[in-house]
């Protein structure tokens, strides 16, 4: 079949024009989930001029099938388990202590490094636009709205630019909107839909942190500069604005 994005550049271009509404909130924050997700969520950032930040979960995997996975777990300790598969599979959760406190070690891990020292974002009453490149099965995805609620955003936007039309049901009902491209029948996979699907580099998350970063400088506190509204957004295409949570 055709790809529907040339790259992540282009997949998060196709996603902005469907955010655009949300350009120069500055009540709205995009957090981007590592290391594909900071990519995507950089360039939507970057087309609304919104502040970027990020939530690290690592996906808990099956004893003996790692691949599987059975949960996530976020650098905060938030736990996102698929209890059902656990129960199909005949799996405790003391079975799987020891891979979650080894999957938050390295999501602290992970955080600190693609971070550095620039402290977190408030997101306390705060809309966020939780993006990643892509869902398939939602675990990883699960666990980072999980972490946003309990840091009390005022409203959950997840934007992906495909996913899987299995999760779009579940995972619309984890959040107060949902926005994609695609979610096509014949999903197999995130990279099947794109011409170029490279893995991401730990390099290039922490450079397009500090491009983030630098951007937000350059705008000063306010984030609604008309000036940088008027010569960065004109290719943006206005949202729809219907009462649908699923928007495709």
């Amino acid at each position: 079949m055709p790809y529907l994005f040339r790259d992540r550049v282009d997949a998060s271009l196709q996603v902005a024009k469907k955010l655009s509404n949300y350009a120069n909130k500055n009540d709205t924050i995009v957090i981007g989930l590592p290391r594909g997700g900071i990519v995507t969520g950089y360039y939507i950032a970057d087309q609304l001029h919104l502040p970027l930040d990020m939530v690290v979960p690592r996906k808990i995997g099956a004893p003996h099938n790692e691949e599987l996975a059975v949960g996530a777990i976020t650098e905060d300790g938030t736990v996102n388990l698929d209890h059902q598969l656990l129960k199909y599979l005949g799996v405790s959760v003391d079975q799987l202590q020891p891979t979650i406190d080894a999957e938050k070690k390295e999501a602290i891990r992970r955080l600190q490094k693609y971070r550095g020292n620039r402290p977190p974002l408030d997101l306390e009453n705060k809309t966020v636009i939780l993006v990643d490149d892509g869902i398939a099965t939602g675990a990883t995805a699960k666990a980072a709205i999980h972490s946003l609620k309990a840091k009390k955003a005022k409203e959950i936007i997840l934007a992906v630019p495909v996913m899987s039309p299995q999760r779009l049901d579940m995972m619309s009902e984890q959040v107060d909107k949902l926005v994609t491209v695609a979610a096509p029948p014949n999903f197999r996979g995130v990279g099947q839909f794109y011409m170029h699907f490279d893995q991401t580099t730990d390099e290039e998350v922490i450079d397009l942190m500090k491009k983030n970063e630098k951007m937000l400088g350059s705008l000063g506190s306010n984030t609604s500069n008309e000036k940088y509204s008027m010569t960065n957004t004109s290719n943006l295409s206005s949202s729809s604005t219907d009462s649908s949570k699923i928007e495709s």
